[in-house]
């Protein structure tokens, strides 16, 4: 059961439900009849019975409406200099994104899925549409006070489930969780090196594509703000209020939310893989829902697949974020689903099946 309780009360997430090995051991045999050599297709049978499992049949039905979800957010650490580009630049992107001029926008078009982004946290005057569940503007600079308060972090991650429960409802099939903000490569590091035990450097990547002396900065920042975090890495929300930020949290709650409605997902790249971390510490098995998209070239994602156990779909060189490495890899499990549905038996189409091998000689 969820229990999201009152404003001040503590959500948990119990008896987190798995996808249905019935219906993947189905698939994989479904495969073993197809009119092809059993594994050619490599890891699309893989992920096409992930999909099956999912959908709890054999074959699974085709998608009908995937989902891009982009929380958008800015991060008081970029004030310290720890990105190649401003703060404001944040806004100007989300308003790039709802006219279609975005990446996401471009990327998401192209693969057919509609886009959704929510503005928890971005520094800007006003309100609009994608400012429903807006906790604040920007977040505390993490190398030397807490991201959010108590209050604005159990908002923020209820406003993940709340986002995660209505695309579900209104017919969602697939999720890919994206993040847009300046500077949100390094909360996303420290949330990475808490919960993996990896140390300052090993975390540092180039994000928007900072020359060596903002690495250094970010290394620094990285470090002060780890010595905070480790202070609270029992509690995957006080991690959250300290280190992370609105949209952190709210990918968190995204994540665990759409777990518990049984809706896969499409991990993005070091921000979505970052909470997916703290995500799994506040729901454990939710991460049997979702696939790594993609293996960004920031080295903390590595670490956070490899603590996740999941291995990654492509490797682009990509590090964009946005959920544009997310929905990079989403025709691919279009295909993979689409193998199982519409491709012929041997039975079917009379093609002749592989020979049997020739008994052991005596």
């Amino acid at each position: 059961m969820t229990e999201t309780g009152t404003d001040d009360e503590p959500i948990r997430f119990e008896d987190i439900p798995q996808p249905d090995e019935v219906a993947r051991a189905s698939a994989i045999t479904l495969h073993e009849s197809l009119i092809k050599p059993v594994g050619s297709l490599g890891r699309l049978e893989e992920l096409g019975s992930w999909i099956a499992a999912c959908q709890g049949q054999s074959p699974p039905r085709p998608f009908t409406r995937p989902r891009v979800v982009v929380f958008a957010a800015d991060h008081g650490i970029a004030r310290t200099g720890v990105s190649a580009y401003p703060p404001e630049v944040t806004a100007q992107l989300v308003s790039t994104a709802l006219t279609g001029g975005a990446a996401i926008s471009v990327l998401a078009s192209s693969a057919g899925a509609g886009l959704r982004v929510v503005d928890v946290a971005v520094d800007s005057e006003g309100d609009s549409p994608i400012s429903e569940f807006k906790v604040r503007r920007g977040s505390g600079s993490i190398d030397v006070e807490d991201a959010l308060s108590g209050a604005e972090v159990l908002a923020a991650v209820r406003a993940g489930m709340a986002v995660a429960d209505a695309e579900v409802d209104g017919g969602a099939d697939l999720l890919v969780a994206g993040a847009l903000g300046v500077g949100h490569t390094t909360p996303a590091a420290v949330l990475v090196a808490a919960l993996t035990g990896a140390e300052p450097v090993a975390v540092v990547g180039r994000g928007s594509g900072i020359d060596d002396a903002i690495w250094m900065r970010k290394a620094v920042a990285i470090r002060d703000a780890l010595r905070r975090a480790r202070q609270v890495i029992t509690d995957p929300v006080a991690l959250l209020r300290a280190s992370g930020g609105a949209d952190l949290a709210a990918l968190t709650g995204f994540l665990a939310q759409a777990a518990k409605r049984r809706t896969p997902v499409l991990l993005d790249g070091l921000a979505v893989g970052a909470a997916a971390l703290v995500a799994e510490e506040l729901a454990p098995g939710a991460r049997s829902w979702w696939v790594a998209s993609h293996l960004s070239s920031e080295p903390a994602h590595t670490l956070a697949l490899e603590h996740l156990d999941l291995e990654p779909v492509l490797d682009l060189g990509m590090r964009l974020g946005e959920g544009a490495e997310g929905v990079a890899a989403l025709p691919l499990l279009t295909m993979a689903v689409r193998v199982l549905a519409e491709m012929s038996t041997h039975e079917q189409s009379g093609v002749t099946g592989p020979t049997s091998p020739p008994p052991p000689a005596s």
